[in-house]
């Protein structure tokens, strides 16, 4: 973790602002996706590949 006292006031300010949204911000209800892919979150690394055919978006 990095040393707080090395960032400048913006930064820490910035940084417990950002936990305090995080601590205070509502649990996401997604619903369960039917038929989704298998494996890390394609979405997330960039692209999507099925069959052996790779797309990027």
């Amino acid at each position: 973790m990095t040393d707080r006292k090395d960032l400048p006031p913006a930064a820490i300010r910035a940084l417990a602002e950002a936990e305090e949204r995080r601590r205070n911000a509502a649990p996401v209800d997604l619903p369960v996706e039917l038929g989704g892919r298998d494996g890390p979150e394609p979405v997330r690394y960039g692209d999507y590949e099925k069959k052996g055919i790779c797309v990027d978006f």
